[in-house]
């Protein structure tokens, strides 16, 4: 039996987005989101069954899955890494905060832990280049990144509170 990925409540969902939009294609970046939001990621799958709803050819789905870092076509780990790789994080040590996660981690640049808790990856710009280096980590952005504010990071996710409590405490401004 297969199993539909947009489902009566996801697209009862998707439906009052669309109803936003004076175009139904315009509608496509927050229908994404709802997915993704519901799965984790974005499979081929959900590419078709979204493409038939608003009315494109799949091509293009996939077009803005791969053109926008936020969509994911894969599942994605527990927690992500995002360290900015542009130029005031490199200029103030974001290499360094690289090797130290891939060997506190264990893994290198595009992996995660094969128990899926963890992934590492480099993006573009976070905006907040006086905060550099930084990351993102879920929804918080980490600033004034050091091999000891890693290790911290990593300490307390071993009781999993950082992620869910979104208190920012590590956000520090300058």
């Amino acid at each position: 039996m297969q199993t539909e990925i947009l489902t009566p409540e996801i697209k009862t969902k998707a439906d009052k987005i669309v109803a936003n939009y004076e175009q139904r294609r315009a509608a496509l970046l927050p229908v994404l989101h709802l997915v993704q939001e519901s799965y984790g990621f974005i499979s081929e799958k959900a590419e078709m069954e979204v493409a038939a709803y608003i009315g494109i050819p799949p091509v293009d789905i996939k077009e803005e899955i791969t053109f926008y870092t936020l969509y994911r076509s894969k599942p994605c780990a527990k927690h992500e890494f995002n360290v900015c790789r542009t130029l005031s994080c490199s200029l103030r040590g974001q290499e360094e905060i690289v090797a130290h996660l891939e060997n506190k981690l264990g893994i290198k640049v595009g992996e995660r832990t094969t128990d899926g808790q963890f992934a590492l990856n480099e993006v573009e710009c976070l905006g907040a280049c006086e905060m550099a280096p930084m990351m993102q980590l879920g929804h918080e952005y980490i600033g004034l990144l050091t091999k000891e504010k890693i290790d911290q990071i990593l300490k307390t996710y071993g009781d999993g509170s950082f992620c869910e409590s979104g208190d920012g405490s590590f956000w520090d401004r300058p």
